[in-house]
């Protein structure tokens, strides 16, 4: 078990589901790093204030850690807070003449959090809520939901969407950007549409991908797995785009993934248009069997990869 997922008695008392919207333009990602502004860094940052008192405030555990400039609206994150931090929430601040309201843990730690980041901000705490028994934001989840935009020579070019659409100087086909995702599915090793991390495993299930052109032009693509590596989506894209430009044949696709070796024969895309739309769940009776099965069999995998990547060429 990794050393974030531990939970100790001091801050077993109370688990929160947080659900987080954000626009990723301005973030290196989701994960804390020193020296610069991540989500993680600041939802954490203000935690920390408002558990001033605590001496180790609560920290997040995430549904699944975007790269940098990628955005949310159904990003999933948990924290777990001690006693003393519920009490805490609790205390009125300030005077009032108003009846005091029945206390809600998670609203009142959703309203704090927001009010810390202001009106303004590019982070937004959805909803909060108690997690049911064995509810873990990234162990328990069955599958994640991404979207793309694309707009191609045949879509709006609308400034108003550059922030999260990508331009593309091209018409694109969008049967054979479909055939190409199509063939793709399934339960495979993704090291050819994945950037390499050592000691990670690259297998993954596809359980959805599929292109649809909006009303207004807008291509979008829909992708679906139980988990995804490092540039996945935005790798899948960029190479159903090649074939969508009549680049890349559709079988290539295929041929790529299955040589398990990163090619120049198609671009990763920006991350401008990648949206995390939703994060699945099953029944609260499974979440806290699935928690421990993802985590043993996630560990697995990567003590698998890590031993791969440790053998000499010549033993391979």
């Amino acid at each position: 078990m990794a050393a974030d997922d531990l939970v100790t008695d001091e801050r077993a008392a109370t688990r929160i589901r947080l659900d987080i919207a954000y626009d990723g333009g301005d973030f290196n990602g989701w994960m804390r790093q020193p020296e610069l502004r991540t989500v993680q860094g600041d939802l954490e940052a203000a935690l920390e204030t408002i558990f001033s008192r605590s001496s180790e405030p609560p920290t997040l555990t995430v549904a699944g850690r975007t790269d940098a400039g990628v955005h949310a609206v159904g990003q999933v994150a948990h924290l777990d807070l001690s006693e003393k931090e519920i009490r805490s929430l609790a205390r009125p601040r300030g005077k009032s003449s108003a009846p005091k309201a029945i206390f809600d843990t998670a609203a009142t730690l959703a309203r704090r959090i927001n009010g810390i980041l202001s009106l303004e901000s590019d982070i937004y705490v959805t909803r909060a809520s108690l997690a049911p028994e064995g509810f873990d934001a990234r162990f328990s989840a069955i599958w994640r939901r991404y979207q793309y935009r694309v707009a191609d020579n045949a879509g709006p070019r609308n400034p108003l969407e550059r922030n999260r659409t990508l331009w593309y100087p091209a018409r694109l086909d969008l049967d054979l950007m479909n055939q190409a995702a199509e063939s793709l599915l399934g339960l495979h090793d993704w090291a050819a549409y994945c950037k390499p991390r050592i000691g990670a495993t690259t297998i993954r299930t596809l359980e959805e991908f599929f292109w649809t052109r909006e009303p207004d032009g807008v291509l979008v693509a829909h992708v679906k797995a139980d988990a995804f590596c490092h540039s996945m989506v935005r790798s899948l894209v960029g190479a159903s785009i090649a074939a969508g430009q009549h680049k890349l044949e559709v079988d290539r696709l295929v041929i790529v993934r299955d040589e398990l070796e990163r090619t120049s024969e198609f671009k990763v895309m920006p991350a401008k248009g990648l949206v995390l739309v939703e994060v699945g769940y099953p029944e609260d009776s499974e979440l806290g069997p699935r928690a421990i099965q993802t985590r043993a069999r996630r560990a697995f995998a990567d003590a698998a990869a890590s031993t791969r990547e440790n053998v000499p060429e010549s033993a391979s």
